[in-house]
């Protein structure tokens, strides 16, 4: 396993608008009497606890920020899961409005702490050892990923665009990596350029014997282009949106000397 290139910098203040913007617009999800009983798709939590999560996951990436050593299972699926219910069994608030106020909190609290702090500062983190900056593209993307899950539990518009998903890239990117599934990556030799619709950053995904390689920019003789549309490219990632749907809308496109590959780069990862 390889650690990816860092892509283009993005400046620190448009990833800490964006990260306490995310925050306020879950709070007014949360707030606007949302039942803690509902269920959330495609979760075993319901909205009270998948709430409360997010809340706790927001102060673990605040203290983090700041210095603070809190060791949050290996990186691994299984790991962080049983993180989770640990944590959701001695943290019992389950009232939306009080559990958006923490949220929010708590990301004002992480950018505090970061601003004080070079973006380069090296920090472990739960999916391994990231860069400050990287780690605050990793507090946008979570909350990215749980809020659209609240607002399909509510029924209400999800609060992910364009601007904040190019603000992920940089941990994604870098996340690659450490959420290859190894049985089915052996299987795979193969170069993937990788874009979102409407331009922005390039990456190129190179696998070979088991391991993948990313780095920041196009690839110079790709077997397969995949384009997709920016919400659709985060929905993926994070496990909440099949790319066989998205294939079908038209949320995805391939095309070069193997276009055939493109669905084998998907079912290569293992959300967390």
């Amino acid at each position: 396993m390889t650690t990816p290139t860092a892509g283009p910098a993005q400046p620190p203040r448009q990833l800490y608008e964006a990260v306490t913007a995310t925050a306020a617009d879950i709070a007014a999800l949360l707030a606007s009497g949302a039942d803690p009983t509902a269920r959330v798709p495609r979760s075993t939590w319901n909205l009270g606890e998948a709430a409360a999560h997010l809340a706790l996951a927001n102060e673990l990436m605040a203290e983090l920020a700041a210095g603070v050593d809190r060791p949050y299972g290996d990186g691994t699926p299984g790991s962080l899961a049983a993180a989770n219910e640990d944590s959701l069994a001695w943290f019992t608030q389950r009232d939306p409005a009080v559990l958006g106020g923490i949220v929010v909190e708590q990301a004002q609290a992480f950018v505090a702490a970061a601003e004080q702090r070079p973006g380069d500062l090296p920090v472990l983190t739960p999916m391994g050892p990231l860069d400050l900056d990287t780690l605050g593209s990793y507090l946008l993307t979570h909350m990215l990923g749980h809020g659209w899950d609240l607002a399909r539990a509510l029924r209400r518009p999800h609060m992910i665009d364009r601007q904040r998903v190019e603000l992920c890239l940089p941990f994604l990117v870098t996340a690659m990596p450490r959420v290859l599934d190894h049985d089915r990556a052996d299987r795979l030799d193969a170069v993937y350029e990788l874009r979102l619709r409407g331009g922005g950053p390039r990456y190129t995904a190179a696998f070979a014997g088991g391991t993948l390689t990313v780095t920041a920019g196009p690839a110079q003789r790709p077997d397969c282009t995949i384009v997709t549309e920016p919400v659709t490219f985060l929905l993926i990632a994070l496990g909440r949106c099949s790319p066989w749907g998205a294939i079908a809308r038209g949320g995805i496109l391939a095309w070069g000397r193997r276009p055939q590959l493109a669905p084998a780069f998907p079912r290569c990862f293992r959300a967390p």
